[in-house]
């Protein structure tokens, strides 16, 4: 009898289950924070906090890319409501969790 670890026997790591999900992205952002008007955002919270990694500081600037967002809505808790636009994406588009 074999006492060798079977792969499926470790515990995934969490990089290697979010690999299994599946992004449609629509062509128009369901998430949109203004380049021009910035004053209040906090910037930081946002670029340290996303757990998708979609925001990076560009100088001064926040610069949001929404195509591997998860869609937890934590930008949108964080950020004022008048200095974010978010939208789950139109039906069918966005993340598809997968589970195995």
């Amino acid at each position: 009898m074999s006492t060798q670890a079977s792969p499926l026997d470790k515990p995934l790591k969490l990089e290697d289950l979010l690999q299994r999900n599946i992004w449609d992205v629509d062509e128009d952002p369901h998430i949109e924070i203004p380049m021009d008007d910035q004053e209040g955002l906090r910037k930081r919270a946002l670029v340290h906090l996303c757990p998708a990694g979609c925001y990076t500081m560009i100088g001064d600037k926040v610069l949001f890319s929404y195509e591997g967002c998860f869609e937890c809505g934590l930008c949108r808790v964080i950020t004022p409501e008048d200095k974010i636009r978010w939208e789950y994406p139109k039906s069918g588009k966005g993340i598809q969790y997968r589970f195995t």
